[in-house]
């Protein structure tokens, strides 16, 4: 008879295996044994090969791209989970996808982010563990507690050693950021800047207007998120034609798709400093402009602390 399972478990579904090892790497544990495989007809196939009954499961999983089939695999191992018996089962989910729609703004459009948060709840998630939610009112659509880690303190710690703080302005990209930039530039004893954009339509920009100054200084244009890059590259470009000395591009999340890499590439940028909340396709590897910084040991603090039940409070500054 096999024996019930009371310690930590963590396992991996396809999109985030290096960031899975390298946390368990951290932790001194193992990885936990599944298969993630697909049938000849592309529907995903789940299999645990250990036992977790009674156990405490972190299940690792990020929705990028291609975004429907990591948030089925998600979705079909923590109901394989419950089905186990496991005791507790926390959704570390490195890159919320689908939270660009959370409200509506248009008739006869979903809110896919609450849809998404009842979908994983329904599916046996009893805790939630993110990172940079693209807006912090998504914890409230779960049932379920939700721990919404940043990583400020990543990219902070590079920031610091690589330049000088007297001469930094961090550039918010949009309103919407303004208070994640200000909380960056109050740590980093910099100034801010704003830029107001308007949009034609998503992932269109026709216009952009600095507030604040940035002349001759080192600018750091600061973001959740980058997806086709064209608003961070604009941006980049609006500083330069205001006199910047040095731009940089920093967030949290590389989504880059379409033709980021290029515009990345072609833009006055210096580098963009981006995490491995989500693993980076082969051609941003091969792209000399961006610095990828690994999450791993924050992650892997916060599901330790998280396991011995102790606060992780502290982790957020």
């Amino acid at each position: 008879m096999s024996q019930p399972v009371d310690d930590l478990k963590i396992f991996a579904g396809n999109s985030n295996l290096p960031l899975a090892r390298e946390i368990c790497q951290h932790l001194k544990i193992p990885l936990g044994r599944a298969t993630v495989e697909t049938f000849s007809d592309g529907e995903s196939k789940v299999e645990v090969k250990e036992n977790v009954r009674g156990g405490d499961v972190f299940v690792i999983q990020s929705t990028c791209a291609p975004g429907n089939d990591n948030l089925m695999e998600m979705l079909l191992m923590l109901d394989a989970f419950k089905r186990a018996s496991a005791k507790r089962i926390t959704a570390v989910i490195p890159y919320f996808g689908y939270a660009r729609q959370d409200r509506k703004v248009a008739p006869r459009v979903p809110i896919s982010a609450k849809l998404v948060a009842d979908l994983i709840t329904t599916a046996g998630a009893s805790r939630i563990l993110t990172m940079d939610l693209h807006s912090g009112q998504i914890q409230g659509f779960f049932n379920i507690p939700v721990d919404n880690l940043y990583a400020t303190p990543v990219l902070l710690h590079y920031l610091k050693r690589q330049l000088n703080r007297n001469e930094v302005t961090i550039v918010s990209p949009d309103a919407g950021g303004v208070e994640r930039a200000r909380d960056f530039a109050t740590r980093l004893d910099a100034s801010l800047a704003i830029i107001d954009k308007r949009r034609t339509g998503p992932n269109v920009v026709a216009e952009m207007n600095i507030i604040g100054e940035v002349k001759g200084q080192t600018a750091i244009l600061l973001d959740d998120m980058v997806d086709t890059a064209g608003t961070l590259t604009l941006a980049a470009e609006a500083l330069k034609m205001e006199g910047a000395k040095r731009i940089f591009g920093c967030c949290t999340h590389p989504v880059l798709s379409g033709p980021a890499i290029e515009k990345i590439t072609e833009s006055p940028l210096e580098e963009l400093i981006v995490t491995n909340s989500i693993p980076m396709t082969p051609e941003a590897e091969r792209c000399k402009k961006i610095r990828v910084l690994s999450v791993a040991r924050l992650i892997g603090e916060a599901i330790k602390r998280t396991h011995k039940e102790e606060s992780i409070s502290s982790l957020f500054v």
